[in-house]
């Protein structure tokens, strides 16, 4: 079975209704005219906007996203927005662990398996984000960094819960610095990743699970990034945000 290509935009905080209605409804005319690989598009805007997206785009095979989600059901949590509500206006899937809610924010890998299982309960595809930060690469602690991310987290998964993530590695370091992690590097750890799969769940689950970049991926450098073997689409930030360059970085299968 092949691997789902999966290109992913993520609008982080940018966008006002009126922005985010015409940068989606841009992007899905292109995604209509032009897109003829099989890659799966996923837009994630802020939250307020998933309904708004999700109308405008579901008719053309656009899958809408939450950049978050809550770890709990329900209750007394303000400000906080529930895996259901997400679920309940448009959205299919939802970002997790990206590596500024787990910086700015001080998410754990406990905490976020607790984000996981509460996707997974209504139904949203978790894209589950990890990384090593500069000082971690520069101190050859990199493998160790990602391997206790999945141990720690979605490892704790059973076998078919596990199969129904998407995996996003970005290097913290390539993260809005215009730096991007080497073709070779990006391999190299995927590949790592894929391994740490096959080890926890076998070679049929490995072979499978997508395995996406995030980190300065653009219309640039996608087509070398995406024909690596084991990177399988991108989880694309700042470029997302220009509808022509997202559609090319799409394209770039």
């Amino acid at each position: 079975m092949e691997r789902r290509k999966i290109v992913a935009g993520n609008w982080k905080m940018n966008c006002n209704r009126e922005e985010a209605l015409s940068l989606a409804t841009e992007i899905a005319g292109m995604v209509k005219d032009e897109k003829h690989n099989h890659a799966l598009v996923i837009l994630a805007p802020p939250s307020v906007h998933i309904a708004s997206v999700a109308h405008l785009t579901k008719p053309y095979g656009i899958v809408v996203a939450a950049q978050n989600c809550s770890g709990e059901q329900s209750g007394a949590f303000t400000g906080e927005v529930s895996a259901s509500m997400i679920s309940s206006v448009g959205a299919e899937a939802v970002i997790i662990g990206h590596s500024e809610r787990r910086s700015y924010f001080n998410e754990s890998d406990e905490f976020l398996l607790k984000k996981v299982r509460q996707a997974l309960l209504n139904n949203l595809t978790p894209i589950f984000c990890l990384g090593e930060s500069l000082s971690d690469r520069e101190s050859d602690k990199h493998f160790e960094v990602v391997e206790n991310q999945l141990k720690n987290a979605v490892f704790k998964l059973t076998h078919d819960e596990f199969s129904k993530l998407v995996i996003a590695y970005e290097p913290v370091w390539a993260i809005g610095t215009g730096k991007t992690a080497t073709t070779d590097q990006a391999q190299e750890m995927h590949s790592f990743i894929r391994k740490m799969i096959f080890g926890q769940f076998g070679s049929a689950l490995a072979e499978v699970i997508p395995v996406i970049y995030g980190g300065s991926c653009n219309e640039n450098n996608a087509r070398e990034l995406f024909s690596q073997p084991d990177v399988d689409g991108g989880l694309i930030g700042g470029a997302s945000l220009k509808s022509r360059s997202f559609m090319n970085i799409i394209n770039s299968f």
